[in-house]
């Protein structure tokens, strides 16, 4: 394959944003060099002003294939990924039939993805109440890191573990040294909450809202801290929605344990004093909290507290999110929002006074850290793949269906003004998304640890 070079006047690097060319062949970046040093008679395609990112990153992603591909699909979720700017996505290990808890269901889930994918993935392993002996063969098989829930997921065939359970299979954990993600609600205080408000209106989100408590992620959050401490594992808490948990984060890194945390664009772009009742596409588990709460989650990022962002892209049919009868109670708990991340996450960041090189640090350089392929994805650099996006940060849109390319096309941002466009997305230095279309056959492969 012949050398090419992408150039623009802001290409975004773990140095900078500057004037650059990325020279790549063979689906690799052989260099990210001035302008000025291209050598002769090169193919080369200028973007001008618009940006250079490293190919994004999302780590917590629901693909729902084997099983539920009615929900959403390799195929779907894969061009969804690469229409929001997206070369890589990890999926969770739930809702697909049957769950990644096995190295069989692993298999399963590989066979699926042939030949569908648009992007590159690959899957997190399950921890349940009982898989514990399938540990450690799932890490040997290639599984990146491991996902358990301390409260019921809202859905069947993927068990949540108390802590007893978790003792059993935190061994196991820390002998592959691969991280451990966990949804950090625990169910004591969201039972006491739901049955407090078992006659209250569920049409209205501040019901929701009380049903799930800062206390239920407060206290599952302390406890998992303490079981690193003993265990000393690698401790990933995934979509944190409450800012009252960050000094007892920044007090764990400081101790030196191997905490990360990520959260949502939902959780800093939305805020629950302005989602109407009834609007059940807003509901998610935690649940988007305050303004405030919101402003302090901003904080986190700022001082490192924080150190990703990724979707936790949730699809559903639509009528499981119960939209005419509008009710927080009984609708499925996600938000869809694969294609449009990055103008959401730009739209806040760039108002707040950060660059294009946050927006690549906590949504491709720590989603690839926490995977574990931080060696050739998250960067635009020598020697990484060639995955990049071409992003408009000036330019502004309003969200529309047109723009929702993953399967069921309902979202709680349609009809809002986004600031920044993706223009094209290469994979591997093949163009696989630009202008709205999806040139070429997929080409996305599984990323092996």
């Amino acid at each position: 394959m012949r050398l090419k070079a992408f150039l623009s006047r802001r290409v975004v690097t773990p140095h900078g944003i500057k004037a650059a060319a990325v020279l790549l062949q063979d689906g690799r970046i052989l260099d990210v060099v001035s302008p000025h040093e291209l050598p002769a008679q090169i193919c080369t395609a200028d973007f001008g002003e618009a940006a250079i990112l490293p190919g994004l990153v999302d780590s917590h992603v629901h693909i729902n294939e084997p099983g539920r591909t009615e929900w959403e699909g390799f195929r779907t979720a894969t061009r969804a990924a690469a229409a929001g700017g997206c070369t890589l996505l990890v999926d969770m290990p739930l809702n697909c039939l049957p769950a990644t808890t096995t190295v069989a269901a692993l298999e399963a889930k590989r066979k699926a993805a042939d030949d569908q994918c648009q992007v590159d993935w690959m899957a997190w392993g399950g921890v349940v109440s009982d898989n514990q002996e399938h540990i450690e063969d799932l890490a040997a098989a290639g599984v990146p890191g491991f996902k358990c829930f301390l409260i019921h997921p809202g859905i069947d065939g993927f068990t949540m573990v108390s802590e007893q359970q978790l003792r059993a299979a935190l061994p196991h954990v820390a002998r592959t040294g691969l991280p451990l993600l966990v949804h950090a609600e625990l169910p004591g205080p969201v039972d006491v909450a739901t049955q407090r408000l078992a006659h209250a209106d569920w049409s209205k989100y501040e019901t929701y809202l009380q049903s799930r408590p800062d206390e239920a992620e407060l206290s599952a959050i302390q406890l998992m801290i303490s079981l690193c401490r003993e265990y000393h594992f690698r401790l990933h808490i995934v979509h944190l929605a409450t800012s009252r948990a960050l000094d007892m984060l920044h007090s764990a890194k400081s101790e030196g344990l191997p905490v990360s945390v990520e959260t949502c664009p939902h959780y800093l772009h939305l805020a629950s004093e302005k989602i109407p009742d009834g609007q059940t596409l807003f509901k998610c588990a935690p649940p988007i909290r305050s303004r405030e709460n919101c402003e302090k989650l901003w904080q986190g990022l700022r001082e490192g507290v924080v150190d990703l962002v990724a979707t936790d892209h949730s699809p559903c049919p639509p009528e499981m999110k119960r939209l005419d009868e509008r009710n927080f109670r009984t609708a499925w708990g996600g938000i869809s929002s694969l294609s449009l991340a990055l103008p959401v996450m730009w739209t806040e960041a760039s108002g707040r006074g950060f660059t294009l090189i946050d927006i690549a640090r906590w949504m491709a350089e720590g989603p690839a850290r926490l995977a574990g392929c931080e060696s050739h994805k998250g960067r635009l650099a020598k020697d990484f793949d060639a995955d990049f996006v071409v992003f408009e940060p000036e330019a502004e849109f309003i969200a529309r269906e047109k723009h929702l390319a993953y399967h069921h096309r309902v979202s709680p941002y349609l009809g809002e003004r986004l600031r920044g466009v993706v223009k094209a997305t290469y994979l591997r230095g093949k163009c696989v998304f630009a202008d709205g279309k999806f040139p070429g056959e997929p080409g996305g492969r599984e990323v092996r640890r």
